[in-house]
C-alpha cells in the first residue's frame, strides 16, 4: 500500500495509489475518512489494511492539483542517525561509530514533496543529506532485533537538509537540524509488506541539478533498520508514527573542495527505483 497526506481545495486528506498509478482519496470533511496516518497506525495494522480500501473507494485525486503533505506532520517522535555509513564518517572526520549518533528534529522543520527547502537568512551553508526513514506502527520498549521488524509499518524517503554552520556552533547538532523547511519527507508512505525486510537491497542517489551527488546503499548501512529499532528501544518507548531517519551516505556537499551547497533556484532530487521521487527546489527565506 502507497499512501500520501495531501491537502487540497476541500482540507487535507489521505489518498492510496492505485495499480495504474493514480490516486484516491478522501478529506477530513468526508464522513467515511479514516483519519491521519498516525492515527491509523496507532489503531493497528488491520486498521491500515481497512483504510486502503476505504480510501480506494473514494474521490480521484489529481496529483497537480494538490499540496504534497509529509506523510507524517505529526509524527511523535522524529529520530535521526548520523554517521551511519562509513563513507560519510570518514569524510566528515569520524571514526565510524560503535553506538549509533542520534539527534532529533521536530515537526516543524518537516516538508512535503514538491515544497521548497528554504536557504535561511542567517547561512548559505545548506547541504544535502539522502536518507531512508523508517515508520514505527507497533508500540514498544526492550524490543529484541530479531523481532524489530514487526514494529515497523513502513518507509518514506527523507532529505536531512543541514545548515552546517550552526551544526557545529556547539557540540549538539540539533540547531542545525531544524531550521523551518528543511525536513523534506515523502512522497509516499509505503507499507512495509511492499518493500524487502528492512529495505535490505534497496538503493537510492540524490541529484542537485540533475548531477548525482550521492548514492547509498541500505545494506551498507553501519546499524540497520532492526538494530536501530532495537537500540533506540532500549531508553525510548517507540510508538505509532514515530520515525526513524536512518542516515546519509557519502557525498555531502560540506566535504566537496570547494564544499558544494543548495542555492535558491537549485533542486535537490532523491530516487529510488522502490521508494519514489522527492523533488524538492530551493529557495531564500524572504
Amino acid at each position: 500500500m502507497r499512501l500520501i497526506s495531501f491537502k487540497g481545495a476541500h482540507g487535507t486528506g489521505l489518498a492510496v495509489r492505485n495499480a495504474d498509478d493514480s490516486y484516491r482519496g478522501l478529506v477530513g470533511v468526508d464522513s467515511k475518512y479514516p483519519g491521519g496516518l498516525r492515527e491509523i497506525l496507532s489503531a493497528g495494522a488491520a486498521a491500515l489494511k481497512d483504510a486502503g480500501d476505504v480510501l480506494a473507494a473514494g474521490q480521484d485525486i489529481d496529483p497537480g492539483e494538490i499540496e504534497f503533505l509529509p506523510p507524517l506532520a505529526d509524527a511523535g517522535k522524529v529520530i535521526c542517525i548520523g554517521l551511519n555509513y562509513v563513507d560519510h564518517s570518514v569524510e566528515s572526520g569520524f571514526k565510524p561509530p560503535e553506538y549509533p549518533a542520534v539527534f532529533v528534529r521536530f515537526n516543524s522543520s518537516l516538508l512535503g514533496h514538491l515544497a521548497p527547502i528554504v536557504r535561511p537568512r542567517l547561512s548559505e551553508q545548506l547541504d544535502y543529506e539522502g536518507e531512508l526513514a523508517a515508520i514505527i506502527g507497533k508500540a514498544g520498549r526492550h524490543i529484541p532485533k530479531a523481532s524489530a521488524l514487526e514494529h515497523i509499518a513502513g518507509y518514506s524517503l527523507f532529505n536531512d537538509a543541514s545548515i552546517r554552520d550552526y551544526q557545529f556552533k556547539s557540540t549538539q547538532w540539533t540547531i542545525g537540524k531544524n531550521f523551518d523547511s528543511t525536513g523534506a519527507f515523502g512522497p509516499e508512505f509505503i507499507s512495509a509488506d511492499e518493500l524487502p525486510p528492512g529495505c535490505k537491497g534497496l538503493h537510492f542517489e540524490t541529484q542537485l541539478n540533475g548531477m548525482v551527488v550521492q548514492k547509498g546503499a541500505i545494506d551498507d548501512l553501519i546499524f540497520d533498520v532492526a538494530s536501530l529499532v532495537s537500540i533506540l528501544s532500549d531508553a525510548l518507548t517507540l510508538a505509532p508514527g514515530d520515525i526513524i531517519v536512518t542516515g546519509t551516505p557519502g557525498g555531502v556537499g560540506l566535504a566537496r573542495k570547494p564544499p558544494l551547497w543548495m542555492r535558491p533556484g537549485d533542486v535537490c532530487v532523491i530516487s529510488s527505483n522502490e521508494l519514489g521521487v522527492l523533488r524538492n527546489p530551493i529557495i531564500a527565506e524572504p
